[in-house]
C-alpha cells in the first residue's frame, strides 16, 4: 500500500489581502500629509520708503487709480488699452524720452493695470520709471514720492 505524501502537491501561493491592506495605508498616509493650501488669498502690503526726489524738472505724472483707470498729468485717459495710454503718453511727453516718469498706483489697483502701463512707458522708450510710495505709517513726512 502506497501512502500519499500530501506536501509535495501542496503548491505555494502568496496572499494579496495583506500586500493590499499596506499600498491602502500608503494611499491614506499621502492623501492625509499633502498639503492641498491654495495661496490665492495672500494679503500683501505695498511697499513704503522715505527718500528725498534729486529731480529738477518735473517728472511725467502717471496715475492709475483703483478701477484701473489712467490718468496722464491732468488728463483722463477714456480708454483702458495699450495704445490709448500710449497716445496719451505721447502727447504729453512730446519726443523727450528722457524724462523721469513718476508711477502713482492705488493700493487696490488691479495688478494688470500697472503692468499695461509698464507695457505702454516701454514701448515708447521711457526706461528712467520710479513708482510712488507712502512714507511708513506714523512719520511727519508730507509728500508721495
Amino acid at each position: 500500500m502506497r501512502i500519499r505524501d500530501h506536501r509535495a502537491s501542496d503548491e505555494p501561493e502568496i496572499s494579496l489581502v495583506p500586500l493590499i491592506d499596506v499600498i491602502l495605508v500608503l494611499i491614506i498616509f499621502f492623501v492625509i500629509t499633502a498639503t492641498f493650501d491654495a495661496r490665492t488669498g495672500l494679503k500683501i502690503e505695498l511697499p513704503r520708503a522715505t527718500g528725498e526726489a534729486t529731480e529738477t524738472t518735473p517728472p511725467l505724472s502717471v496715475l492709475v487709480n483703483a478701477e484701473g483707470r489712467y490718468f496722464v498729468g491732468d488728463h483722463e485717459v477714456l480708454r483702458t488699452d495699450v495704445e490709448a495710454l500710449k497716445s496719451a503718453l505721447s502727447e504729453a511727453a512730446g519726443t523727450d524720452r528722457e524724462r523721469t516718469v513718476l508711477l502713482r498706483a492705488d493700493g487696490r489697483t488691479p495688478h494688470q493695470a500697472v503692468v499695461t502701463a509698464y507695457e505702454a512707458l516701454g514701448q515708447l522708450g521711457f526706461r528712467r520709471i520710479t513708482i510712488a510710495t507712502a512714507p511708513p505709517t506714523g512719520t511727519t513726512d508730507e509728500g508721495t514720492r
